[in-house]
C-alpha cells in the first residue's frame, strides 16, 4: 500500500511540547506511524510561545495569552498560511479541543479573563485546515477513538492517497483499475456516486486531467459520510452470491447467522470478512481478491476498541 503524508499535532506523542510540557501518548498514533509519513506540527512553539507556556485562549475573534496580554493572533494566521499554502498532504490528525490545531469544540471565550466559555468552534489552525483541505479526512486524536470514525478516516486517507498516485500517473490504464478495484467499497459508501464515477469513465474526456479532476471531484463525494452498516450488508451478500452455489447448506446457515449477529451489533464486520476472504482463496476468485473493500488499509490497523459512542455515533 503506499505511504500516505498526515500532517500531525506533535504533542500527540511526537514531542513533550503542550503549555505545561507535557505530551499526550496515542496508541492509535503510535500503530500508525509504520504506514504513514508523519509531519509533526505544533503552531504555537512555532510562533514562539516556547515550552512551557502560559495558555492561550480564544477571545471571540482573537487568540489571546490570558496570563500576558499577548494577542498572537497575527501571528497564528501568518504562520498557518506559511505552512499551509504548499503543503501536500492526504490528511490530518490534531490535538483535541486545542485553541490552534482544534477542528471543532474548541471553547471560545467573551473576554480574556471569563471562566465559562460563551461558544465552540474550530481553532485557529485546525479551522484553516478544514477550510483549504475540505474533502481530505481531518481528524482529532479524541474522535479516532470511536471505531467507526477511525475506520472510515483510515479508509479515506488509503483511498485518497492511492489515487492522488493515479492522477500522477497521467494513465487512464490506472484509472480504470483504480475504479474496478474500489467498486465493492465505493458500493458501500455511496451508490449514486459509483454511478456517476462509472459514467465519467465510460464517456472520459480526450484530456486525462480533466477526467481525473471531474472524478476526484465525485470521489471525495462519495467518501464524505461513513458508510452505514446496513449498505456493509447489502454489499456482503453482494459478494456472497460470487459463492452462494458452490457452499454447503451449513457453510450458508452460518453466513446468515453472522449477517444478522452483524446486524444486531453483536459482532464487527471483521469477522464476516475473514470468512469471505476464505472463501476468495478456496475458490480462487481473482476479482474478489482484488476489491480493497476486503482490505481498506493495512490489517493490523484494525482494532475494535472503542470509545462507547455506538456504530452509527
Amino acid at each position: 500500500m503506499v505511504k500516505p503524508v498526515v500532517v500531525v499535532s506533535k504533542c500527540l506523542g511526537f514531542a513533550k511540547c503542550r503549555w505545561n510540557g507535557t505530551e499526550i501518548p496515542d496508541s492509535f498514533v503510535q500503530k500508525l506511524k509504520k504506514h504513514v509519513k508523519f509531519i509533526p506540527v505544533c503552531p504555537e512553539v512555532e510562533i514562539g510561545l516556547g515550552i512551557p507556556r502560559a495558555p492561550i485562549r480564544i477571545v471571540k475573534n482573537k487568540l489571546i495569552q490570558p496570563k500576558t496580554g499577548r494577542d498572537v493572533t497575527e501571528k497564528m494566521k501568518k504562520f498557518t498560511e506559511k505552512f499551509l499554502k504548499n503543503l501536500d498532504a492526504d490528511g490530518f490528525i490534531l490535538a483535541y479541543k486545542s485553541p490552534s490545531c482544534g477542528i471543532k469544540n474548541v471553547p471560545i471565550y467573551p473576554d480574556a479573563n471569563t471562566r465559562r466559555a460563551k461558544s465552540q468552534g474550530p481553532g485557529f489552525f485546525g479551522g484553516a485546515v478544514i477550510k483549504r483541505f475540505a474533502g481530505l479526512p481531518i481528524e482529532d486524536q479524541g474522535r479516532l477513538k470511536n471505531f467507526r470514525i477511525r475506520e472510515h478516516f483510515l479508509t479515506r486517507l488509503f483511498m485518497l492517497a492511492d489515487f492522488k498516485q493515479v492522477k500522477k500517473s497521467n494513465n487512464i490504464a490506472r484509472l480504470m483499475d483504480f475504479h474496478s478495484k474500489n467498486k465493492f467499497l465505493l458500493m458501500v459508501y455511496n451508490q449514486k456516486e459509483l454511478r456517476i464515477l462509472g459514467h465519467i469513465l465510460a464517456n472520459q474526456a480526450k484530456n486525462f486531467k480533466i477526467t481525473a479532476d471531474e472524478y476526484e471531484k465525485h470521489l471525495k463525494t462519495a467518501l464524505k459520510k461513513a458508510s452505514r452498516y446496513t449498505s456493509n450488508i447489502n454489499v456482503l451478500m453482494h459478494a456472497y452470491n460470487h459463492f452462494s452455489k458452490k457452499l454447503k447448506p451449513k457453510e450458508k446457515k452460518y453466513f446468515h447467522h453472522l449477517i444478522e449477529e452483524y446486524r444486531d451489533a453483536k459482532i464487527p464486520l471483521s469477522s464476516i470478512l475473514i470468512l469471505l476472504k476464505d472463501w476468495v482463496l478456496r475458490f480462487n476468485d481473482e476479482y474478489l481478491a482484488n476489491q480493497t473493500f476486503f482490505r481498506p488499509y493495512p490489517e493490523d490497523l484494525i482494532e475494535i476498541t472503542d470509545s462507547g459512542k455506538g456504530r452509527d455515533s
